[in-house]
């Protein structure tokens, strides 16, 4: 069990740890408990009753948060000829080929998201052990491989995010800052969880939704109750 600082336990102490709360409810405690002098990232954890070891239980995705995530996002876009200015005057970062696959061997990761188009992926797809752990590896399933460049950096820069569950069986997520209040980060949560529900698989039986928690970067975390969620999607 880690330590907690001083300043930790007060901001516990606004919480009830047996209270299952509504959603903006939670959102507004764990603005509240902030007690750091940064602007803190919102995040969301989600319990679900899947087996990530079936891979027909596998929940992944992706969502662009209607109020994005309050940071700006770095994309760099693998892409020949007219697709470079289209990802350029999308607003990419970085446009290029060979010679970023060349700057990124050498050890350069100034970006959060990567996007190519699907005839450079035989050339990027030597950067996998690289990009890969990292999680910025382009991929089809998350949107990040297309001749669309001009969507996907519009995307990304907007808020996208991309999820999948882990072997626990939970899913974690930002979902905005401190700053943005409670009625932002609940619009994100919604849209968040309106995909979740949509990608319950098939083969799950039992209840989908276990369990729901909204912390901040620092702070306690604090309990949903699983029975707000469909009320919440309806707004």
């Amino acid at each position: 069990m880690p330590k907690r600082g001083k300043k930790y336990k007060e901001a516990a102490k606004k919480i009830d740890s047996n209270a299952r709360y509504g959603f903006a409810d939670a959102v507004q405690l764990a603005i509240d408990a902030s007690y750091v002098k940064f602007d803190e990232t919102v995040d969301l954890a989600v319990r679900l009753g899947v087996d990530p070891r079936h891979a027909d239980q596998m929940v992944r995705g992706t969502v662009v948060l209607p109020n994005g995530l309050g940071r700006e996002v770095k994309v760099l876009v693998f892409a020949k000829g007219e697709k470079e200015k289209e990802a350029l005057d999308a607003g990419a970062d970085f446009v290029g080929n060979d010679d970023l696959i060349e700057k990124i061997v050498g050890g350069w990761l100034g970006f959060d998201k990567a996007v190519a188009t699907p005839d450079m992926m035989g050339a990027v797809g030597k950067l996998g052990r690289l990009l890969g752990p990292r999680g910025l590896m382009p991929n089809a399933k998350t949107g990040t491989v297309t001749f669309d460049v001009a969507k996907a950096v519009k995307e990304l820069k907007a808020g996208k995010i991309d999820f999948r569950v882990e072997k626990a069986g939970i899913v974690h997520t930002p979902v905005g800052k401190v700053s943005f209040g409670a009625e932002k980060i609940v619009e994100n949560i919604g849209a968040f969880m309106e995909t979740i529900l949509r990608l319950k698989p098939s083969s799950s039986k039992g209840t989908y939704l276990k369990g729901i928690a909204v912390s901040t970067t620092m702070g306690p975390g604090i309990k949903i109750d699983t029975a707000y969620v469909k009320d919440l999607i309806k707004q």
